[in-house]
Parts: C-alpha cells; structure tokens; sequence
C-alpha cells in the first residue's frame, strides 16, 4: 500500500504519519472525507504509467490536497533512468518558472511593507533601465532583408510589468523578434557563470522587444525583479528568499541548489526527444547567477506548501505572510484590453488570462480544459506544474522532468478533477 487514496483500509491510519511527515505536516485525510473519489484519484496511476512505459517521461510525483489536507501523494517510475533509480515522493526538481510566483510572493511582502509599489518605474532601484529603447524589425521590400529599427520607450517599465509580463523584455528562445533574441544572444544573457548584477546590466544595454505595457511576453523580467529584491533587502537572492519564505512556509527543501547530502534525491532529466539533449541546470553548486525567474529546485511537498498558503488567504499554521488583498491581486487577471496577449508565445492559452505570476482562467467555457472561473496554475520548462482552485479549495502539484511537458497540463486537470464528488 503506497498512497493514502486506498479508501476505508487497514494500513490508512499507518499511511497517514509517513505521509503527513513528507508532507512537511500537512495532515492528511481519507478522499472520501474532502469530497474526492478514492476510486477515481486511482485513475492517475494507469495514465502515468502508461506514459512511462512509453518513454515519454522517466518518472513522476503527484500530489493533491483539497481544503488544507492531503489526499493522494504517489511517485511513479524513475528518479534517474539509466541507473534504474526508483522515484521517491520526497524527489527534488528543477522549477524553472515555477520560481517564478515565489520571487513575485516575495516582492509582494515588500509592498505591503512600503519599500516597493507596483506603480514605480524599475528606474528607481535600476537607473540603467531609465531611457530604453525599442527594437522594431523592418523588411526591405526589394531585398526581404530584415533590419533593426530602434524608438525611444513611450514611457518607463514599471515594476507590475516586469510581474505581469508586460516590460518588453523576452527569452533568447522565446517571442517573434529574431533580431533582438538574436542580441541576447549574442550579449550572453542568461549563462549561469553571470551574477544577476552582470546580467541586468546587460539587458539594459539591449532594446526592448516591445513597448512597455502593450504586450504580453515571457521573458527576464522576473530576473530584474529578483535582482530588486536584491537591492531592497540587501542580501543575495537565496538569502532573502530563505528568509522571508522557506523557512516562514517550512520549505526545507527549496532554494537554488541541493546540497551533498540531498544528491540522491535530484531527479534526472530525459532528454528532448527530438533534439537528443538536455536543457540541464547544474543545481549541485551555488550558482553565481540566482535567477528569481527560473532557478530554484523544490519538492512537490514544499510547492503544496506554498500554493496552500495563497489558498488560505496568505497564511499557513498561523504564519501569515501575505494580506488576503495581495493575494487576491496575485491571483487575478491583470492584463487589461490594451494588452496584446494573443500572439503564439502566449503560454496560458485561451480563456486564461495572466495575474502577477499566475495564469488565470477567466470564465467557464473557451479554455479547452476543465477547471473553474478564478483557478490558477504555473508551470516549468522540465515538466513541473501546479494549479489551484478557489472555489473548489484544491490544489495539485505534478512534477517531472521532461521536455515533452505541455501535453500534461490538461491531463492533470482532468484527471485531479474528475475526482471530485462534491
């Protein structure tokens, strides 16, 4: 007997303390007793075992918890494939943008604190990013040739584009402007062997893929936030996360790398298929470059922890870290009508619209998924996701490390949520 979704049996009362204490105290609880199905949680298993099987993903762990309690905890195939490493529940992942919500989380604090507001311009902790400029292509009709038109930014960046994904900033891979990734490129944004110093003053020296406010584009803007927090704090990074977040949330697990005695627990990544390579971050070491936009490593027991605290309203077991209101501002969509968020690159997909790190989804109907008006989920690019639901007090995580990871959203909504009986 592995998971607690084993309905009325024997071995439930012994499941639950192992489980809890994985959990880091999250209590847990029979499905049947928070309105979920013990028969139809036992669907996921098949369905991920399948994929296993089929070499799409090494392994996997899935957890869900509906109104502060666990239901169902599982691991499923290979921590690391080639050795035939069995996958433990307690297995660290790479988040990569599911860093994302927790550096936003952070910078949230200091608002409700006064030492930062969503409306300053980045120029205020940042004054290399005071006079950007924009990068516009233009063909030449005769020769089809593309050039690099720049105009000056109609107005600053503000600190709630760089949550929203609304700066101008963009990824090397990621967005429809070769020339300006092409830039990023080639001025070596994002290396690990960069500090986030080195790196925001690089970016401040390239042109803006857009103008800010007007278009939704995932990029490295939640790397400059991470490097005001810096600044605001006075630490590095990881220190001010881990003290301001894991340890408050009881986290022990998450931060920017793992240390020795952990090694045994990191989950290996498979390799794009069609590329034949991995997109590897090497998390054994401190990095120099500690990105808040993509960097932490964390288990799905800490990442429940953390999405737990926003479904109670910024708190958990008497430890508050966030108003009710900033919460709510998290969590809501954020992207007005003059906000372009249409283009191929736009990752929530319609009938979500994008809160201050978060997808959200707007209304019923339009998202081809199931879910409910207010839900919201983020995921990375090794494969790891988790949403909540509001209304429904759930929340699941699901982590693997795979590149071949879109195609799981969907299915881990459709296969925690079917499970509800009321």
């Amino acid at each position: 007997m592995r998971k607690l979704a084993c309905g009325l049996c024997p071995l439930a009362f012994a499941i639950v303390l192992p489980l809890a204490a994985l959990a880091q105290g999250m209590p847990a609880a029979e499905p049947e007793s928070l309105g979920l199905s013990t028969k139809r949680l036992e669907r996921i298993a098949p369905a991920l075992r399948r994929d296993i099987a089929a070499g799409l993903i090494p392994g996997a762990v899935m957890l869900v918890a509906r109104r502060g309690k666990l239901a169902y905890f599982e691991a499923f195939g290979m921590r690391d494939k080639a050795r035939n490493v069995p996958m433990p529940r307690d297995a660290i992942f790479r988040l990569a943008s599911m860093t994302k919500p927790i550096t936003i989380a952070a910078a949230m604090m200091l608002v409700e604190e006064g030492r930062l507001s969503l409306a300053d311009p980045i120029s205020k902790y940042l004054p290399q990013f005071a006079h950007m400029q924009v990068g516009t292509e233009v063909k030449d009709p005769a020769t089809g040739r593309a050039s690099l038109r720049l105009v000056p930014s109609e107005r600053e960046i503000r600190v709630e584009d760089l949550m929203r994904h609304t700066s101008g900033f963009t990824y090397e891979a990621l967005g429809t402007g070769p020339k300006v990734k092409e830039m990023y490129r080639d001025a070596g944004i994002g290396p690990q062997d960069d500090s986030a110093a080195a790196m925001v003053e690089k970016l401040a020296r390239l042109p803006l893929m857009y103008q800010p406010g007007t278009v939704w584009e995932y990029g490295r803007s939640i790397d400059v936030l991470g490097r005001i927090l810096e600044l605001l704090s006075g630490m590095p990074l990881s220190e001010f996360l881990a003290k301001r977040v894991f340890g408050p949330l009881r986290m022990p697990d998450t931060g920017f790398w793992v240390p020795p005695k952990k090694y045994n627990r990191i989950a290996d990544v498979l390799p794009a298929p069609r590329e034949g390579r991995r997109l590897l971050l090497n998390v054994s070491k401190p990095p120099k470059f500690e990105s808040g936009g993509g960097g932490l490593v964390s288990t799905a027991a800490d990442y429940a922890r953390f999405l737990q605290m926003l479904l109670n309203g910024g708190e958990i077991d008497g430890v508050r870290l966030l108003s009710r209101k900033s919460v709510e501002l998290i969590t809501t969509n954020q992207l007005g009508p003059e906000v372009n968020a249409q283009g191929w690159a736009y990752y929530p997909g319609p009938g979500y619209g994008f809160g201050l790190g978060f997808a959200v989804r707007l209304a019923l109907g339009v998202a081809p998924q199931i879910g409910s008006p207010g839900d919201y989920f983020v995921e990375g690019l090794y494969g790891t996701f988790a949403f909540a639901d509001p209304r429904e007090q759930l929340l699941a995580v699901f982590m693997i490390q795979s590149q071949e990871w879109r195609y799981y959203r969907p299915l881990v909504k459709a296969l925690v949520l079917q499970s509800l009986t009321h």
